[in-house]
């Protein structure tokens, strides 16, 4: 018996080492690839000015490959790199608080594209007037634009998921709220006043002076049938992480208020969330929510998606930009927003 168990031991061995060296052979194999193809193809250098919110990232090594597969990319922050970017990418919030400025006086090369980067609804952009004829390329959160970082997207998944659990247990609230910026002209507040007197809300956030730490935040919302996934601005595309990590992540079903109700049926899974829009009233909506709640079945219906999907967020800065050069030779060369103004602030699908 301790021959045969001995044996044994010994024929795992080298299965084990086999496995692991065929491991290491496959990841070797796709850097090599990598490597070999990067000595044909010269890298794109993508220049960050300045770091958004001035919260900076590692940048060492080849970060785009390393940490997404995309190859020829050199993502750099050194502003003395300047005469040989590619691309320089400056994010507008620093230059809407004055906090940073545009090179205007240094010597611009001929092919060189500047990138203006935000992802705040038009309304909070500022004055943008003073940029016609500057930038070469646009990077929001907008389908249309020329590089498009939404807040998040869906992934298929691998293969069909699990059935999903009961989402109507472990309920204790009709609807919540999680809200730090509220102004009484936003549409947002006078559509969350209809509807609370007429159903319950639950509101978090600083503006009730009731702040959820970040680990707190999905479990809170998990224990609501509905969140209120209300945009603080109706814009084009301005979908945010209200919907893709508080509700669709926190196991409620959103009720959205932003962009139009086609804007969300491009991104977002069918009978997956309830547009404000969809009602003649809040009165109406009201009413809706209360029903649906009661019937589990149909409640039910709402995460159906979850067997075929699952959400991807984006919040690395580095993945943003890292996708310039993943588009880099398909974008046109000679492109001038010579009203950046006025893209912006287009209502136009």
């Amino acid at each position: 018996m301790k021959r045969c168990f001995l044996f044994s031991f010994l024929c795992l061995i080298p299965l084990c080492l086999l496995n692991g060296w065929l491991r290491d052979f496959q990841a070797l194999t796709a850097r090599n690839v990598h490597l070999s193809s990067s000595s044909s193809i010269r890298n794109v250098t993508i220049l960050l000015w300045y770091w958004p919110f001035n919260r900076s990232f590692s940048l060492r090594g080849d970060v785009c490959w390393d940490l997404y597969s995309i190859p020829h990319c050199n993502l750099v922050d050194q502003r003395s790199l300047f005469p040989s970017a590619d691309v320089v990418v400056f994010h507008n919030r620093e230059l809407v608080m004055h906090r940073q400025k545009l090179p205007l006086e240094l010597p611009r090369p001929q092919a060189q594209k500047w990138a203006w980067m935000s992802l705040e609804a038009p309304v909070y952009n500022g004055n943008l007037r003073r940029y016609a004829n500057i930038f070469n390329m646009t990077i929001t959160y907008r389908t249309d634009a020329d590089v498009s970082v939404p807040y998040g997207k869906l992934l298929p998944k691998e293969a069909e998921g699990n059935l999903v659990e009961d989402a109507s247990l472990n309920k204790s609230f009709l609807a919540c709220w999680v809200v730090s910026n509220y102004k009484h002209h936003h549409k947002r507040s006078k559509v969350y006043k209809e509807l609370k007197a007429n159903v319950p809300v639950k509101v978090y956030g600083r503006w009730t002076k009731k702040p959820i730490p970040s680990s707190a935040l999905l479990p809170t919302i998990s224990r609501c049938h509905f969140y209120l996934a209300f945009e603080n601005s109706v814009a084009k595309d301005y979908i945010t992480e209200k919907l893709w990590r508080n509700a669709y992540l926190g196991g409620a079903v959103p009720i959205v208020l932003g962009p139009p109700l086609d804007d969300y049926k491009a991104v977002a899974p069918p009978n997956s969330f309830i547009h404000v829009d969809e009602f003649a009233s809040v009165e109406d909506l009201s009413k809706y929510l209360q029903q649906l709640a009661e019937d589990k079945k149909r409640y039910n219906e709402y995460f159906n998606w979850k067997h075929q999907w699952k959400v991807k967020l984006f919040t690395d800065w580095r993945e943003r930009l890292c996708k310039i050069c993943s588009q880099y030779n398909s974008l046109p060369q000679e492109k001038v927003y010579a009203d950046l103004e006025a893209w912006v602030n287009t209502k136009d699908n």
